[in-house]
């Protein structure tokens, strides 16, 4: 079965909607450190740069802090999706080593475990057999990494994908609240940084929701809340450090 749109081909019977597709771990690897990021650097850079804005109207603090929490963002975000991903990538390649160490040693327990596997899910014997062998003449390594492991050996996430995505996307996020806070006059830029950003963290929530399917209102709505709680909270410290004359 091919779908016209974009010439992908789907196995008899599959959905085209449905996500049975080769690199699936790794577009949702970099679409989640993506969406992330984004989300990240919206709510920290806003917050910082509205709690600046709450104790003092001068633009140069605004725009130092700003770009501070910027940079330092995603350079932090990167670093973190790096470390975690690589650790998931180091555990997946050390799994695929042991599971094709044990095939090499142990071919007819694997065999066995394989069968019960299937049996487990609740085929017969004879029919989970008959699957186990027909798999293990395929691909040996492959079959067990699916049915024991739900690892996929030729879809192994990548860290540098995370990171980038994550760095990027936080760059771009926090772009957005520094753009009203640096163009408008005093008087409308806390306002309206507050509208972009739950504007912004709205779309990015709906956005996360429809990647792991989940419900996009409940999603969309604890992102705003959060976001909008983190905005009140830095501007009422700034403007209270500001009217006491500690800054």
């Amino acid at each position: 079965m091919t779908d016209a749109a974009d010439g992908e081909t789907f196995a008899p019977g599959q959905h085209p909607e449905e996500p049975h597709r080769e690199g699936l771990a790794q577009r949702l690897n970099w679409l989640r450190a993506g969406v992330l990021g984004a989300n990240d650097g919206i709510v920290s850079v806003a917050a910082v740069a509205v709690g600046v804005a709450g104790a003092t109207t001068a633009i140069a603090p605004i725009l130092t802090a700003g770009l501070a929490a910027l940079v330092g963002g995603a350079i932090s975000m990167a670093l973190g999706e790096y470390v975690s991903v690589s650790s998931q990538r180091d555990s997946e390649h050390a799994l695929i080593a042991k599971e094709r160490r044990e095939l090499a040693e142990m071919p007819e327990q694997e065999l066995e475990e394989l069968t019960g596997l299937y049996v487990a899910k609740g085929l017969s014997r004879e029919t989970a057999q008959k699957v186990a062998v027909e798999l293990t003449d395929h691909d040996v390594l492959a079959a067990h990494l699916s049915a024991e492991l739900g690892i996929d050996q030729n879809d192994v996430v990548s860290p540098w994908h995370a990171a980038l995505a994550s760095a990027v996307a936080f760059m771009i996020g926090g772009i957005l609240p520094l753009i009203p806070m640096l163009l408008l006059p005093a008087a409308a830029r806390v306002p309206v940084t507050f509208v972009v950003v739950l504007v912004a963290l709205a779309i990015t929530g709906w956005v996360a929701a429809y990647i792991g399917g989940s419900s996009r209102g409940r999603a969309t709505l604890r992102v705003v809340i959060g976001g909008a709680l983190a905005l009140i909270a830095t501007f009422a410290i700034g403007a209270l450090l500001g009217t006491t004359g500690v800054v």
